[in-house]
């Protein structure tokens, strides 16, 4: 599609001289996914500079039925932030301030473009700590996070953007400005409207800023990587440590030996551990309050499940510079997996307890598919959450392997839906997925979805074609 010369005339006049861009130069960062999957097209990005600017680009674009895509840090890996027939992109990177942050009431206001490492770094300043833990945080924004619902590391403990947002500020397809910024920890007076617009992915409304919970930080640190015969050893593991810890492990990712050998080759500066191998690691840590030792606890119990045969040996970071070594190796899974060569990706949730089983079907069921594939499944097993991530055979073809993208993911989302689970734990639907969805949601969900939709945006001019099936 091309927009109308006098529609970009008005939007642009809206926007001030800083407010957009035709550049195609400027542009083109904003039209390719950190995968390289997904290319779009746009020849208008708008760059507001608060909620009004978003507001008078939306009342043009919702008069003119001009369809608009927002976009955050660009991160996301389902397409949801691409413009793909030529819409209108706005990015919200010049929202980017803090507007303040309360230590006493543990909350801040954080605008939309705020990158997440500056939203941690505010925090630390005043003593706080905001737990939202993501590998992109150098380049993700809170809008985006918002907009996707993200999960990372810390969920166990902190849970996702779901349960860490207080109030927000939304614009919505009409120009309408919703004032949300509300900071209290008991509401009841109505519909909770902001939980509509978090994990919608721009579908609903365009999220301009955000009242986010904050926690007192912590005063130390406990890190573990433990080695374990199986999946089934690390949800015993993860049982036992929750009740040995009271309930403080911040984080529960496990690590495939695949995955540890593809950091350590690929990755400069990282390294194995242990001294043997290992089918299976745990990447554990538990967050400590001052005057609480969890050290002791932890070790107590890493020892029982050593002699018990359910871990065969642990490394506990005695420095902050041995805990960032041992993140390493989880948060470059993805880098060194993409250095291997081609791989195709789910986000995928199952229960907790149903982990080890998904492992073996889901596994058993791309070989037949892809015979001589490599599951490098790691990720999130504290809250169900699995990156079953598969690569190319060694010497196989990458196209023909990524060919066959759509019947591996068939294989896998049908498994995945026999177990309760859901086909995406925390990157959203986007285009790469939303015509997916309706073979796992009800007709009266997606009924539902559709109405919210309607009422909400009647002219289908935010963020079209994702989410949603056509």
């Amino acid at each position: 599609m091309s927009v109308d010369a006098k529609i970009i005339a008005r939007l642009k006049e809206a926007m001030g001289p800083k407010g957009f861009t035709e550049e195609p130069a400027e542009i083109a960062p904003h039209l390719e996914e950190w995968r390289g999957r997904y290319h779009g097209q746009s020849q208008l990005l708008l760059k507001p500079a608060n909620a009004s600017d978003v507001g008078r680009a939306l009342a043009i674009c919702n008069e003119t039925k001009t369809p608009v895509v927002p976009q955050g840090g660009n991160t996301g890996l389902v397409g949801g932030q691409i413009p793909f027939h030529g819409e209108v992109l706005l990015s919200l990177e010049r929202m980017n301030k803090v507007r303040g942050v309360d230590a006493q009431g543990l909350h801040m206001i954080a605008e939309a473009g705020v990158i997440l490492a500056n939203a941690h770094a505010a925090a630390d300043e005043a003593g706080c700590l905001f737990p939202l833990s993501l590998a992109s945080e150098g380049s993700c924004t809170i809008g985006g996070n918002l907009s996707t619902n993200a999960g990372g590391v810390d969920v166990l403990r902190y849970g996702n953007m779901r349960e860490l947002t207080l109030g927000i500020e939304v614009v919505l397809a009409d120009g309408t400005l919703l004032d949300m910024l509300r900071t209290l920890r008991k509401d009841n007076t109505g519909y909770d409207l902001k939980q509509l617009f978090i994990g919608a992915e721009g579908t609903l409304g365009i999220v301009t800023a955000a009242a986010l919970k904050l926690f007192p930080k912590p005063a130390a640190y406990v890190t573990a990587m433990v080695a374990l015969p199986s999946p089934a050893a690390a949800i015993a593991l993860l049982t036992d440590l929750q009740h040995a810890t009271g309930g403080l492990l911040s984080a529960f990712e496990i690590i495939p030996r695949i995955g540890m050998e593809l950091v350590t080759a690929h990755i400069p500066g990282s390294s194995d551990p242990f001294a043997a191998p290992s089918p299976w690691y745990a990447l554990v840590e538990a967050s400590v309050p001052e005057g609480l030792d969890l050290r002791a606890s932890i070790e107590r119990q890493l020892g029982k499940s050593i002699e018990a045969g359910r871990a065969t040996d642990a490394v506990i970071a005695a420095s902050e510079a041995q805990r960032k070594s041992l993140w390493r190796l989880r948060e470059n899974m993805s880098e060194a997996q993409k250095l291997e060569g081609a791989s195709i990706k789910h986000d995928v949730s199952v229960p907790v307890a149903r982990i080890p089983d998904f492992l073996q079907a889901a596994s058993s069921g791309v070989q037949q598919i892809v015979p001589g594939a490599r599951v490098v499944a790691f990720g999130h097993a504290g809250d169900g959450n699995i990156h079953f991530n598969i690569s190319v055979p060694k010497g196989g073809d990458g196209k023909a392997f990524l060919a066959k993208w759509e019947a591996v993911s068939r294989g896998v989302h049908d498994i995945v839906n026999d177990m309760g689970g859901s086909i995406s734990a925390e990157h959203g639907l986007g285009a790469m997925k939303h015509n997916e969805i309706a073979r796992y949601k009800s007709k009266d969900e997606l009924a539902a979805m559709r109405t919210i939709k309607r009422a909400l945006d009647p002219n289908n001019i935010l963020n079209p074609g994702k989410v949603l099936p056509d």
